[in-house]
């Protein structure tokens, strides 16, 4: 089918538009563009140079994806956003290309929801199937799994990794990384516990969670030390895959993991 492009709209002759884009009012797509088959912008929405999507993404009225990084190193070096399929952008949000200090990308998976306000920053890595509430932030440098939750107003530091099924609560800060299949909130985010809903949602069956709950309870309620309840949790239930993924994300933290809550369960 045939691209459609409001005649207020500016797309730069350079710019690659697949089938059926769609391209409303007082648009700007820039030089170095990739716009796949099936996407829609809205009214007021940039496009930068170097950013490409694949198809079926939908970007709502005044997103911008692809600007410049907020790193004051940054010399406007050929680095790029890179978007997968069948995402949506809401209104407002922003995503930064990476750095040649990181990664030289910042890149979203496919199937994930941004909504409005939210900021993806330079060199982060966002995973499929990611929902990010409103005005939730991520710094540079975040890797976020797949499946993964982050509600409304949360700010994620900078080099933190969140594992897959994660759910973060809104409103909360994280400076430490979130283990998968882990439920977290607090201005000072720490653990409440698996993801437990979540993991019945997606289809984990109860053999699952209930081992990915008594390693929850090892690695970070047994009084033990890091190395320790690693090797415990390991001994009891290496037959569990989500378990082994658990134990590898926490062996390999380098900026340590968010601390669990105290209070009593």
């Amino acid at each position: 089918m045939a691209v459609e492009i409001h005649p207020s709209a500016i797309v730069d002759p350079s710019a690659k538009l697949g089938e059926n884009v769609k391209i409303g009012p007082f648009c700007i797509v820039e030089a170095n563009t990739i716009i796949g088959d099936d996407c829609m912008l809205d009214s007021h929405v940039q496009i930068k140079s170097y950013t490409s999507m694949g198809k079926g993404n939908v970007v709502h009225s005044n997103a911008i994806l692809g600007g410049p990084p907020q790193h004051l190193a940054f010399k406007d070096e050929d680095t790029t956003v890179e978007i997968g399929d069948n995402n949506i952008f809401r209104e407002f949000m922003t995503i930064h290309r990476g750095t040649v200090q990181g990664r030289r990308r910042t890149t979203v998976g496919n199937n994930c929801m941004l909504m409005a306000y939210v900021h993806v920053a330079h060199d982060c890595s966002v995973g499929n199937n990611v929902i990010m509430a409103n005005a939730a932030s991520l710094a540079g440098h975040v890797d976020v799994g797949d499946h993964v939750t982050i509600g409304g107003m949360s700010g994620i530091h900078q080099f933190v990794r969140i594992g897959e099924y994660a759910f973060l609560g809104a409103m909360s800060g994280f400076a430490k990384d979130l283990p998968p299949y882990m439920l977290a909130t607090g201005v000072r985010g720490v653990l409440h516990g698996p993801n437990s809903i979540g993991l019945r949602r997606h289809g984990f069956d109860s053999k699952t969670c209930m081992a990915i709950k008594k390693a929850y309870r090892i690695l970070f309620r047994s009084g033990l030390t890091r190395e320790e309840s690693l090797e415990m949790a390991e001994s009891e239930l290496s037959e569990i895959p989500e378990v082994m993924k658990l134990i590898e994300f926490v062996r390999s933290s380098e900026r340590g993991i968010c601390p669990a809550d105290r209070s009593p369960e």
